[in-house]
């Protein structure tokens, strides 16, 4: 379990590397030999020198008083997040040998704050799945229960942090893929809202809602993630800098969660009097599972101990989001991922006689059957004929689902509700249907559809001691208010310091 025995979170860990209690050096070496004992396969690549280089780097920053909260800190990324020294494989044959000339903006960004990366997490491949099963590397295993899935697509990311491999990671969120695996993992993940951190080296899956964030512990982990990785960036068209203080929407993050987690403090031992958490009634039609509404109601019930009013709002879409979602979301990935022909770069067959045969049976050979399932979906709405019945009216879908949030925030500060329909699933689990699991997704697809801020955080575990996940859903540009929430909650709740075996 690593480091986690010793320190609770990233702020208690930082202390002791600026007292010079550890060093950068002794915890990576630390976490390395902990995924190297991990029966999990939530890394895809580890590399020591690489990570024993930068702690060198850290510590150095610390013994020269030049550290920042993360100077030092073990984190890792998914590996749909471009980087120079390690492989971006996006879990996928057609990938698999793949090294970036470049680091994504976030990437640089964590490194220049001094975190420590200690490698590339498995994921499904091309981030499109729930399981965390379809990566060409083998599936990932969940560390509370090694025959469930962690979620996906950021599994590896969740797996990680949720077994103390890593204090944090980065992962990406399209339909649910930070929450939903944070919460089968009992951990911490927060997608912000769409162009607050750059998509600039994150492969595309679907640019209009792909979001990256940050997976961790707990709340305060998260924002000390968040606040870094935000910001306006030049290189990516749907970056938001209007959001921002000077170009730096961190600045707002922080800021907005000091402000309101100030407003608590005041209340004294009602610190949410006044919050009106909206409750769609949509959400808890779809939710079958005992356990789950077990846990949720006494979330729910925390909450309104310490103050805050339950308000029922109506979503009528969310069913309406599944058949949007699928509709627009492979219409992106088949343009996005046209690029991988065997030409540039990626896997190239051996077998072909020509250049379009050369591009057929490259494609062929290295995608996955779920990716292939997405790009034939998303070619088949964009054909002529059918671009206006299908993409152009997922699209107006997708328009009154944004103003269905618009109006419920009418009513309510915040949204609150189930992540999933269900616990983790068995890694073996096979459906007749091969989109059944498209239909889990209902409860996270609309806050990207809206492009809205949404997390999850651990509130309970099921009778077989899985983990269940509460999803909070903010307006645009409340990350900060959407954290100290949960801050507050975890301030009175210990789902968040559960630490997963790997028994």
């Amino acid at each position: 379990m690593s480091f986690f025995t010793q320190f609770s979170d990233i702020a208690t860990m930082g202390a002791a590397l600026r007292a010079g209690k550890t060093s950068a050096r002794e915890l990576t070496q630390d976490a390395l030999n902990a995924i190297a004992q991990s029966q999990l396969n939530a890394f895809i690549q580890v590399d020591a020198d690489l990570s024993l280089a930068q702690a060198d780097h850290a510590d150095a920053l610390l013994q020269s008083g030049k550290a920042t909260p993360l100077t030092g800190i073990p984190i890792a990324h998914k590996d749909v997040i471009v980087t120079q020294h390690w492989r971006t494989t996006a879990a996928s044959k057609m990938l698999a040998n793949y090294v970036s000339p470049f680091d994504a903006t976030l990437v640089t960004q964590l490194q220049q704050a001094g975190a420590v990366s200690l490698g590339k997490l498995n994921c499904d491949e091309f981030a499109m799945g729930s399981d965390s099963t379809s990566s060409y590397f083998g599936p990932t295993k969940n560390p509370w229960n090694l025959s469930r899935t962690p979620g996906g697509s950021s599994g590896g990311s969740a797996a990680a942090v949720a077994a103390g491999l890593i204090m944090a990671a980065t992962g990406s969120d399209t339909g649910g893929s930070i929450r939903q695996p944070a919460a089968h993992c009992g951990i911490t993940g927060i997608k912000p809202t769409y162009g607050t951190v750059s998509r600039y080296g994150v492969i595309a899956y679907a640019s209009s809602m792909d979001q990256a964030g940050p997976l961790a512990r707990s709340a305060k982990d998260a924002l000390a993630l968040l606040e870094v990785m935000s910001g306006f960036d030049t290189n990516d068209p749907t970056s938001l800098e209007q959001c921002g203080k000077q170009k730096n929407t961190g600045v707002r993050v922080r800021d907005q969660f000091t402000a309101h987690s100030d407003q608590f403090d005041a209340h004294g031992d009602q610190p949410l009097k006044g919050l009106r958490i909206g409750v769609p009634t949509e959400f808890f039609t779809r939710l079958s599972d005992a356990d789950s509404i077990a846990a949720i109601e006494s979330a729910l019930a925390l909450y309104e101990s310490l103050g805050a009013t339950r308000v029922e709002v109506s979503l009528p879409r969310t069913q309406q989001a599944v058949p949007a979602y699928y509709v627009i979301t492979p219409a992106e990935a088949s343009s996005n991922l046209s690029r991988f022909d065997g030409v540039r770069f990626g896997h190239r067959s051996d077998t072909y006689h020509d250049l379009q045969s050369m591009i057929s049976n490259s494609r062929t050979e290295a995608f996955g059957p779920e990716v292939v399932r997405r790009i034939l979906t998303g070619t088949y709405v964009l054909c002529e004929g059918y671009y206006d019945a299908y993409y152009l009216q997922a699209q107006r879908v997708r328009r009154l689902i944004a103003n269905d949030f618009q109006s419920a925030f009418e009513q309510c500060d915040v949204i609150m509700g189930p992540v999933t329909t269900k616990p983790a699933q068995s890694l073996d689990h096979q459906d007749a249907d091969p989109t059944a699991d498209w239909r889990e997704d209902v409860f996270t697809l609309c806050a990207n559809l809206a492009g809205l801020p949404a997390m999850s955080h651990p509130c309970g575990f099921t009778a077989q001691h899985l983990p269940i996940g509460l999803q909070l859903i903010g307006n645009y540009f409340n990350e900060g208010q959407l954290l100290a929430i949960a801050d507050r909650f975890q301030q009175h709740s210990d789902w968040h310091q559960r630490i997963a075996g790997t028994k």
